[in-house]
């Protein structure tokens, strides 16, 4: 996807308190090309920052979805204090709405985490509210992580979650992923009548990725972002 296929949630920080964009100053992922997406913010202010794919059927998606990238929590001025995540099912176009989120939880050493809630919250740590699944492994900081989300919604109303990863120092990236489950993350159902998430299941709504933050000097990179929707 080039640049001109994605659009920033509403009611995201500005670009004064968190700075992004395109660059090739950071290291990338094992196998990465020549650019990355970066995060950086600026001032001690909490919220996030979010973008989706605005392609036509995308902008919402009717159903679920796959999403897969390649997050890490940057080094910078402490271990703690935001988070990056993949998102799927947003049910709008603000971080002030609901959606599936997976991604690198707020803790020192972090977790992969899959919550379902507000975009602007991120992944405030690995057993807050709204955390569905949290992997067994834990992670230190500045480590490059290619996962992948998927999004399953059955005819019956259920959504099926999925959290998969990517070893990329056996399958780098430009080979083949191969994808395995997240030790400590089975299959989470989000079923139409409530009980497991305690609210009805998210079953369309848009894709992307973001960032969520609460300190300055935090820093958060991602690459290799696909998306597919089911059909």
């Amino acid at each position: 996807m080039a640049e001109a296929d994605w659009t920033y949630l509403n009611n995201g920080l500005d670009i004064a308190t968190v700075d992004r964009g395109v660059t090739a100053g950071i290291a990338r992922p094992p196998g990465g090309g020549n650019f990355l997406f970066a995060f950086n913010s600026l001032a001690a202010v909490q919220g996030a920052v979010a973008l989706f794919a605005n392609l036509v059927n995308f902008a919402p998606m009717a159903k679920g979805a796959s999403i897969r990238g390649c997050l890490q929590r940057g080094p910078g001025g402490g271990p703690t204090g935001f988070s990056p995540f993949l998102f799927l099912c947003c049910q709008g176009n603000s971080v002030n709405d609901t959606a599936y989120l997976l991604g690198l939880s707020d803790d020192d050493p972090h977790r992969i985490v899959l919550r379902k809630g507000m975009v602007a919250v991120g992944i405030p740590d690995s057993e807050g509210p709204g955390a569905l699944l949290a992997s067994g492994e834990s992670f230190a900081q500045g480590t490059w992580l290619h996962l992948r989300l998927d999004a399953i919604v059955n005819d019956n109303g259920d959504v099926v979650l999925k959290v998969f990863k990517n070893d990329l120092d056996a399958q780098p990236l430009g080979t083949p992923p191969n994808w395995q489950p997240v030790a400590g993350m089975t299959q989470f159902i989000d079923d139409h009548v409530a009980i497991n998430s305690g609210s009805q299941p998210l079953t369309s709504g848009r894709g992307g990725f973001g960032f969520a933050v609460k300190d300055v000097t935090r820093r958060a990179f991602i690459d290799h972002i696909e998306l597919m929707r089911q059909v």
